[in-house]
């Protein structure tokens, strides 16, 4: 595959992690690489951040009935409990290697961004649960809150040490999948310096329009979206499988009888010739070396894909390349010290529509993740509004400039409490330049 590097083997006696937001995503993005790891002598485990009791159409179509009681929705978190133990038994996996954590099915993004006090738990819209309700779970009876789920994350890092994480991916547009990678971001930060940092390796899943064409086609290869191409940004790297594995790997993606009932078409279009992985790289602003100061502009050729003057693509780079058909909408990160900058650049005229929505996640050494400001921006031509968490924030410093062909957002970094880092994300909307990406990114900023 043209552009995308072969992933490096396992090694024998490797501490592999595969994280998978519900019961099926670490059949789906991960089947190849656990039979690898096993084969190679590695040790595996698989962390579940939910039992998938959210999916309510799957469910009326396995059970051929419809109802919305709270002990039913349980007991379909159990059926998916069971059905990844018989799909990770097909590999030789036994039970033991499995942590259940049991959070709420597409509430766990949700948590992350808003819900950090144990006195006031997140309450799932279908369960009207408001604690983990499994009691064979890791965390039975742990109460709805971003801090819950870091502890336990944190806990299961600390124990076992992997050497390698698969999770899911940053720009995945399932909620649940975007939380598990900042949570796991998180929980990494906090835990520097304890021993060698682990190598993570995410994977996609929810993904428009990909993989096409939909069903079992395991002669054909899984490249990356059109979203997401090659030398835009994500460095890709493949995990080649055996038809062997290609064929074990659709069997146990069956044993999800739960989920295949109604999306055996989706999900069988993951059993190919290979399984994909690929991360933003790290975006670090260094005032140490005055490097990316405010009042400095880099002039970038218009090309296909913007490319790092080195010829790595990407690398510690302020630019997020967006993908769109004329490739010439940019969005740079700036730092001066004083203030956080969000630059959107277009070669066309920017609509006085032009809208966006903007998560602002900071991290700091210094201060308690719970009590780090959770920033969301909405923006609306020259208008805007800023949240953090469920409360409205007075936009005291932060600024909005729409010009023709730039938009320009400017935060203070107090109102953020100064953080060493930043997970941020962008996607516009109701106008041109649509950019199509909620891809998380790591913002790294050095201080003098």
């Amino acid at each position: 595959m043209e552009g995308v590097d072969e992933l490096e083997p396992i090694r024998k006696n490797e501490r592999i992690l595969v994280m998978a937001p519900h019961p099926d995503d670490e059949a789906i993005a991960c089947a190849g690489i656990i039979q690898k790891a096993i084969d190679a002598g590695a040790e595996v485990k698989v962390l579940y951040l939910t039992n998938g009791d959210h999916n309510q159409v799957a469910f009326i179509v396995y059970e051929k009935r419809l109802t919305f009681r709270k002990g039913e929705f349980i007991h379909m978190g159990q059926v998916r409990h069971s059905e990844a133990v018989k799909a990770m038994e097909f590999f030789g996996l036994d039970e033991s290697r499995l942590i259940f954590l049991g959070y709420p099915d597409f509430g766990t993004f949700t948590i992350f961004r808003d819900y950090w006090d144990a006195k006031s738990p997140y309450r799932s819209m279908l369960t009207r649960i408001s604690h983990v309700p499994y009691r064979s779970n890791l965390s039975y009876g742990a109460p709805y809150t971003g801090e819950s789920i870091l502890g336990d994350i944190k806990k299961v890092l600390r124990e076992y040490r992997p050497d390698k994480i698969f999770v899911s991916h940053p720009s995945d547009t399932n909620p649940d999948h975007r939380a598990f990678y900042l949570f796991l971001q998180v929980a990494l930060w906090d835990l520097e310096g304890d021993d060698i940092p682990p190598k993570v390796y995410p994977y996609l899943v929810h993904c428009p329009g990909w993989p096409l064409p939909r069903h079992y086609h395991p002669k054909l290869q899984l490249g990356p979206p059109r979203q997401y191409p090659v030398g835009a940004g994500i460095k890709w790297l493949r995990s080649d499988m055996s038809s062997q594995e290609i064929d074990d790997k659709h069997k146990a993606i069956l044993c999800y009888r739960s989920q295949t009932q109604s999306s055996a078409f989706y999900l069988l279009s993951f059993a190919r010739r290979n399984e994909l992985f690929g991360n933003y790289p790290t975006v670090v602003l260094d005032l140490k070396k005055d490097v990316f100061p405010a009042s400095k502009e880099w002039v970038m050729p218009v090309l296909p894909f913007w490319k790092h003057p080195s010829g790595d693509p990407g690398l510690d780079s302020p630019y997020d390349t967006v993908a769109e058909q004329d490739n010439k909408t940019r969005v740079r990160y700036e730092c001066d010290g004083a203030n956080f900058y969000i630059k959107v650049t277009n070669s066309d005229a920017l609509s006085r529509k032009f809208g966006t929505l903007i998560y602002l996640f900071g991290y700091s050494r210094k201060v308690e993740f719970a009590k780090m400001p959770k920033l969301r921006i909405v923006t609306k031509g020259r208008r805007f509004k800023v949240f953090d968490s469920r409360k409205v924030l007075k936009a005291e410093g932060i600024e909005l400039s729409l010009g023709e062909q730039e938009f320009i957002l400017k935060i203070p970094l107090a109102v953020l409490k100064d953080p060493d880092a930043i997970l941020t994300s962008l996607k516009s909307y109701g106008a041109r330049p649509r950019l199509n990406s909620m891809g998380f990114r790591k913002v790294i900023i050095k201080r003098r």
